[in-house]
């Protein structure tokens, strides 16, 4: 026997309870939980009462939401007791495609890193949106050969999931179902409820993460969907939903996205904090962590700490406020609270052309200005909400001075893209409401998910910098104020993710969110918010490099209405 790990509150996924036993672990597995029986061990380790639970799993994230890369994300997350993700690497397919996917699967990493396959790659189709690569059909089947692939990734495009048989999106399910048939399809399915959702579901879509109330967990759970539980829906009133009516078996604790200046602060064990601070009891939060993300991907290896499972576990000095000891891999220490310990996850190496990927013209003045021959013009604009990454379908009357729009003196911005795969050249305005209150520009390439180049602000001279410095860096997040670059952060793989050491990128986005608030930029996650005002699956008006879009109709919303006549 390897080693024995004695004296521990060892928590039986099975009763959901905790128990004092000795674990014996052989070689990378789980061998014999006890109570005081002495087998022959290579290693003891004094346990001193401490908390031992399986180490947590977390199946639905984006490693590229971290803007990071593999190794730096599984050194930055294992500490914080997270040992298996489930990736859905449809940021960098959005970019590359499918060579985007297997580069980083290529990548090994002490964490288990396994992964789903993007299914809605470009979020839409190609007649609303400009991406650099596309999933189809036969790069789902090469894709699903791959024994790290545990699900079809998140469902986005509802219109097209219900538009018939022979729609992209149902061509890859019935794939998946033909070649894998016990595959999981994951879904996003934000604010659909009644016929549409069970349109949704009937098309084989049984899981969704997105941001839920409490009547949405009683109505998606009741009609079979598995719900996936990150940060922005977790509630007093939600929390308790799920308690009240005993939901345990059928929701999980995600991350979704976690950005790289709030990763080194927690990971997955502060959602699991969280909802006993809400109310949840830590037995059942602890189970909705480990057991039942690991049951919902089929991975019959982990999730409890049991005879021949994976030794991944996490001792606990204090089970209540979550604190963490020390973390196990295999049966391996790759973290201890009082121990540096040196985890040898090996940088990937991604080809030449990941670094150069960013292809838009240089702006000039002119591609700021929105030129009207009225006196008045009657806007569509997309107003921003403050607590969630939707945004609001408005319209408004802007003047217009000396032939151009005049949006700043209503306190607006201009958001413009600028389409960067040099496919068409496109470049795209909206007017956005409850952004920038000082004079600024914030410029980025990291724009879900089609991720061409945004450009806010209420200052050309400023855009016309913030966006020459984006393109001569080949990607990133930055901000400028009189025309001098107040934050950057360097984002030069795909112009989407950084291969910094996750200190130095956490420092910098630091900076920019700091930048972003002192401009005016007020909201729970300002990165998140701006980076979302692109998502075109994402309630209510969103950016593409075609326009504004309607998301749920899928279709474009003009910049200005042509019907609209000046007042006198």
């Amino acid at each position: 026997m390897d080693q024995l790990i004695k004296n521990v509150h060892v928590y039986n996924t099975f009763t959901q309870s905790f128990e004092k036993k000795n674990v014996y672990i052989k070689e990378d597995k789980f061998y014999y939980i006890c109570d005081d029986e002495s087998l022959s061990v290579h290693k003891v380790i004094d346990g001193e009462g401490k908390y031992m639970i399986p180490g947590l799993i977390d199946i639905h994230m984006h490693i590229e939401s971290s803007m990071t890369i593999p190794s730096e994300f599984s050194q930055a997350v294992l500490p914080h007791g997270v040992t298996t993700v489930v990736a859905d690497p449809h940021e960098i397919a959005n970019v590359f495609g499918i060579r985007g996917i297997e580069t980083m699967i290529s990548n090994e990493t002490t964490l288990d890193i396994f992964y789903g396959i993007p299914s809605s790659v470009p979020s839409t189709n190609t007649c609303l949106e400009t991406t650099g690569g596309k999933i189809d059909v036969e790069d789902v089947k090469q894709l699903l050969k791959n024994p790290r692939i545990m699900c079809l990734g998140e469902v986005m495009n509802f219109k097209d999931l219900i538009g018939g048989e022979e729609t992209l999106i149902n061509q890859i399910i019935r794939t998946c179902h033909q070649e894998r048939w016990q595959l999981p399809i994951e879904g996003h399915c934000p604010k659909i409820s009644g016929l549409d959702l069970a349109q949704y579901i009937y098309q084989g879509v049984d899981a969704d993460h997105t941001q839920q109330t409490p009547e949405s967990i009683v109505e998606k759970i009741k009609n079979g969907m598995f719900l996936e539980i990150q940060r922005k829906s977790m509630s007093q009133e939600t929390i308790q939903t799920l308690v009240n009516h005993q939901f345990y078996e059928y929701f999980a604790f995600v991350t979704d996205d976690v950005m790289a200046d709030q990763l080194q602060q927690g990971h997955l064990n502060l959602l699991v904090k969280l909802a006993y601070d809400l109310g949840m009891p830590i037995e059942k939060a602890i189970y909705c962590a480990t057991y039942t993300p690991a049951r919902r991907m089929h991975m019959i290896d982990r999730g409890c700490i049991a005879p021949g499972k994976l030794a991944d576990f996490i001792l606990l000095d204090d089970l209540y406020d979550f604190q963490i000891h020390s973390v196990y891999k295999k049966g391996k220490c790759v973290y201890h609270c009082h121990q540096d310990i040196v985890i040898d996850d090996q940088k990937p190496v991604f080809p030449p052309d990941f670094y150069h990927s960013l292809y838009a013209k240089e702006a000039s003045f002119e591609d700021f200005q929105i030129a009207a021959s009225q006196k008045e013009v009657l806007c569509n604009v997309m107003e921003v909400q403050p607590h969630s990454t939707f945004t609001k379908h408005i319209q408004m009357k802007l003047p217009v001075k000396d032939g151009y729009v005049d949006y700043q003196s209503a306190g607006l911005c201009l958001l413009t893209v600028f389409e960067r795969y040099n496919k068409n050249g496109h470049i795209a305005h909206a007017f956005v409401k409850n952004t920038l209150k000082m004079k600024g520009a914030i410029a980025t390439s990291w724009a879900h998910d089609h991720h061409n180049i945004m450009v806010l602000g209420n200052c050309v001279e400023d855009m016309i910098v913030a966006q020459h410095q984006l393109l001569k860096q080949q990607g990133g997040y930055l901000v400028v104020e009189n025309q001098q670059i107040q934050a950057n952060a360097l984002l030069n793989v795909g112009g989407i993710i950084s291969d910094q050491p996750l200190a130095q990128l956490s420092h910098d986005l630091c900076l920019v969110r700091d930048a972003m608030e002192k401009l005016g930029y007020e909201h729970d996650n300002g990165i998140m918010s701006l980076s979302t005002l692109s998502l075109p699956v994402s309630p209510e008006l969103k950016m593409t490099d075609y326009g504004m879009m309607d998301t749920y109709h899928q279709k474009m919303i003009p910049l200005m209405e042509e019907n609209h006549e000046d007042t006198d």
